[in-house]
């Protein structure tokens, strides 16, 4: 962890693992006092899982109206360039905004032989589970949005045949972009379309990858403060 830079005078592993852990022995030590104090925040992450939920369906969507793109061009012998990458790009969309509310309506299969021996082995076996996942998960997160800010650094772009607006790319740049450049940003912003940069289809994976981790980190301490899993209609094998 020797390039994990410190934020706010403490190193990121401490921001990312330490403190979540802590927080996480904190609902298991108070119980239902925690659960109440935390009820704000679960309701505000439920409906930001339930938004990604709908955004990964409005991807699924794209993906449907590029495909039947592609056949209409190619009875119409229309050239449709980048048709490919972007039913790709959408494919990714799809199925990284689609993991936090997946694991919210306990639709990920788990494999279950030892949690069903009794309910004490499958309570703490279940902490386990969840808190190993959990670390796991924001370790993966914490390096996709590295690899998010590598490719802007390089200016990677895609080697395909797809294009994007320029405006749309000074649109998302906005963003990790101080306000007092603003102006600047748009200003040096020209018109038309350039190659896709590869950070663009790699943002969804990355904002992907960080809410599955916020929502395994939020099911552990919803686990730990009544005792018993929070998601329901787990699919068991």
């Amino acid at each position: 962890m020797r390039d994990w830079q410190a934020f706010l005078g403490l190193p990121l592993w401490v921001w990312l693992f330490v403190f979540p852990t802590v927080l996480a022995l904190y609902c298991l030590w108070k119980g239902p006092s925690a659960a109440r104090m935390l009820q704000p925040l679960w309701r505000v992450l439920d409906k930001i899982y339930a938004f990604a939920g709908a955004v990964a369906a409005v991807f699924m969507v794209a993906i449907l109206l590029l495909i039947i793109g592609q056949m209409v061009a190619r009875w119409s012998n229309v050239t449709f360039p980048g048709s490919t990458e972007y039913a790709g790009y959408a494919m990714a969309a799809t199925s990284f905004f689609a993991l936090a509310y997946t694991l919210t309506q306990g639709a990920h299969i788990r494999v279950s032989i030892f949690l069903n021996l009794n309910a004490f082995t499958k309570f703490w076996l279940d902490a386990l589970a969840m808190w190993i996942a959990a670390v796991t998960a924001t370790y993966f997160a914490r390096y996709a949005i590295k690899t998010n800010i590598m490719s802007e650094m390089l200016n990677d772009r895609t080697q395909g045949q797809d294009f994007t607006p320029e405006w749309l790319i000074t649109f998302f740049s906005m963003f990790a972009t101080s306000p007092l450049k603003w102006g600047e940003l748009w200003a040096n912003s020209a018109e038309g379309w350039v190659y896709t940069p590869v950070w663009l289809p790699q943002l969804p994976m990355s904002i992907g990858t960080v809410l599955l981790a916020v929502a395994i980190w939020d099911y552990l301490t919803r686990l730990l403060c009544y005792r018993e899993t929070q998601i329901h209609g787990e699919v068991l094998e």
